[in-house]
């Protein structure tokens, strides 16, 4: 009898834990449920599938992602003492004022952190991934913070007249700033599927325009390229690249730039310079790398070799400064990619989040950053696979 009544309350228990799970679960998927988007169906679905990129019901990378799930653990464990600044950073606000002169050049480039900049562009203004919310999540209530306010409130932005989006991760989709985005007269312009989760949150389908790869779009004067990158996109568990992920050229009559998103480095590289470029300007991601994760962000030393792949005149690193999302040191990515650049001789600019500045007239390379340790490419390397051995021999930290 005891046996039987010391079962009957371990079934009990195992119940009642399985019942607050469910709960703990109805409540993450309700709290989170507009946020996560919506799936593509209809002819945008079926244009999806028509993608030479869309592969047994998905999209795919030609050169696939590698994951070193094991390491990626303890390495966890291993996490610089520096992932995040000790003290907020201190961030200038903008005054308004500084936009309503047009760049000199033709050609300003207003950093904001990690991959939002305002691009200036021969009398366009372009808005990259913009993220004005505080958390980068699903939720008001958990995931990684930014460390400075937004440097300019979105009200005081001037006139954009485009938004584009590298793919759905939310340090990229912000749900909270798309929103308020909505009743500007801005194009958005994404990749392939991301225009559902748009349209769900109230942005009118006319100022949605999706891009397949080489695809483009002239908004006035300006030419909106869409480029091949190596990354993969969702916003929740099952919903794993069901939508593309991609670059941008931004062509106006006298200037060119490239914004990477997110990447790995690949051999298309190669080709986007060779049909887009030359650059002025590459605005490639540099930070939240790891060697358990080499294909999904591209790293310092990577990044530079793509800037000269692309034909690339001056770099702007980006993708760091503002959320903690991997295991190096905050400053890292910037120390890394000075002595990359200066290595390969590469035109480097290193902007303090909220600088404005005209790749042709100024440069921002001196550090704002404090002094840390960090480590180098030599102790901890960023190598993409499926890269030719004659490209990835060159980088610093190659183990043969």
């Amino acid at each position: 009898m005891k046996t039987r009544g010391f079962w009957r309350v371990l079934r009990r228990g195992a119940m009642g834990l399985a019942a607050l799970l469910a709960l703990g679960i109805l409540v993450l998927v309700v709290d989170g449920y507009t946020a996560f988007g919506r799936r593509a169906t209809g002819a945008r679905r079926e244009r999806m599938e028509r993608s030479p990129q869309w592969k047994d019901g998905r999209f795919d990378n030609p050169q696939p992602l590698v994951n070193h799930y094991g390491e990626m653990l303890t390495s966890a464990l291993q996490a610089s003492p520096h992932t995040n600044p000790t003290e907020p950073l201190q961030v200038a606000p903008i005054d308004p004022a500084r936009f309503r002169t047009p760049p000199a050049t033709g050609l300003r480039l207003t950093w904001l952190g990690h991959s939002t900049l305002l691009v200036e562009l021969d009398g366009h203004r372009i808005l990259t991934d913009p993220v004005w919310s505080e958390r980068v999540s699903p939720y008001t209530w958990v995931g990684p913070t930014r460390w400075f306010a937004p440097p300019i409130a979105l009200k005081d932005l001037p006139p954009i007249d485009a938004v584009v989006i590298s793919h759905d991760h939310y340090d990229h989709l912000d749900m909270g700033t798309v929103v308020a985005l909505k009743d500007s007269q801005a194009v958005f312009i994404v990749p392939l599927g991301v225009g559902a989760h748009l349209e769900s949150w109230g942005i009118p389908v006319e100022r949605i325009v999706e891009l397949d790869w080489w695809e483009r779009i002239q908004v006035g004067g300006l030419e909106v390229v869409a480029t091949p990158a190596r990354h993969a996109s969702g916003r929740q568990v099952l919903d794993k690249d069901a939508t593309l992920w991609a670059g941008y050229a931004l062509v106006g009559p006298k200037h060119r730039v490239y914004f990477s998103g997110d990447t790995g480095l690949f051999p298309a590289m190669r080709d986007i310079g060779e049909r887009l470029g030359p650059f002025d300007v590459t605005m490639i991601e540099t930070g939240q790398y790891h060697r358990t994760w080499p294909d999904w962000h591209i790293g310092p030393e990577q990044a530079v070799l793509a800037h000269q792949m692309l034909g690339g005149k001056a770099m702007l690193p980006i993708h760091w400064a503002l959320f903690g999302l991997a295991y190096h040191g905050w400053t890292e990515p910037a120390e890394r990619v000075r002595a990359a650049a200066t290595l390969a001789s590469v035109e480097l600019l290193l902007p303090r989040p909220g600088q404005s500045l005209e790749p042709e007239a100024e440069q921002a390379e001196s550090p704002w950053w404090p002094a840390l340790a960090w480590e180098t490419a030599e102790q901890h390397p960023i190598l993409s696979t499926g890269m030719p051995a004659s490209v990835t021999a060159t980088q610093p930290g190659h183990l043969p």
